[in-house]
């Protein structure tokens, strides 16, 4: 094992399950053996503000936040979020993101206008771009709500974790009478 550190960034607003996909994230790193750090930023998350969540794991960890143009992954809920925090990941990192947009307060107040090519952007920047259609794939599972859950998996054919970490963790985190369709939705994402 080297000394490496892998650096994770789940972006997106309020009430899109961030903050469960990196507790999950960050129980499959620990059963797996290694040191974890985690760090959130709310911003009005209550309101549909953004919501950034910093997880870095590898052998030893000191801080908890990925510094600015370090990221390994960046794992967007929602695009204008994701390119919003591009400048996080280091040049060659990887980009998953939900192909969702949520307007913020001032696009629907009309103060200002939702940007359009936001997925072509993102491209034309990394290569290693994969886009989910998270609630699509959510609602086959059994539910809209398991998104977050979705794009973990997609995220975790990225990582060095094995399957059974990741089980474990959705078993130990996610509330039972939710769990058989956070699985479902977890494997499709897996599979993508």
């Amino acid at each position: 094992m080297s000394e490496q550190i892998t650096n994770i960034l789940l972006v997106g607003v309020g009430g899109q399950g961030i903050l469960l996909a990196s507790e999950i994230l960050s129980e499959a790193a620990m059963l797996a053996g290694f040191d974890v750090k985690k760090s959130e930023i709310h911003g009005m998350s209550q309101r549909g503000g953004s919501v950034v969540s910093h997880v870095r794991y590898g052998v030893e960890v000191f801080s908890p936040i990925v510094p600015e143009g370090e990221g390994d992954i960046l794992f967007g809920f929602e695009l204008m979020e994701t390119l919003r925090s591009l400048p996080l990941l280091k040049p060659g990192g990887t980009v998953v993101a939900n192909d969702l947009r949520i307007s913020p307060p001032s696009v629907l107040m009309g103060q200002e206008i939702y940007p359009e090519g936001l997925v072509e952007r993102v491209k034309s920047q990394f290569a290693d771009f994969l886009l989910v259609d998270g609630q699509k794939i959510a609602n086959d599972a059994g539910n809209v709500k398991a998104a977050n859950t979705v794009l973990l998996g997609a995220v975790s054919r990225r990582l060095t974790i094995s399957e059974q970490f990741w089980m474990k963790a959705l078993e130990k985190m996610v509330p039972s009478k939710a769990l058989d369709i956070n699985k479902r939705a977890f494997q499709m994402g897996r599979g993508l």
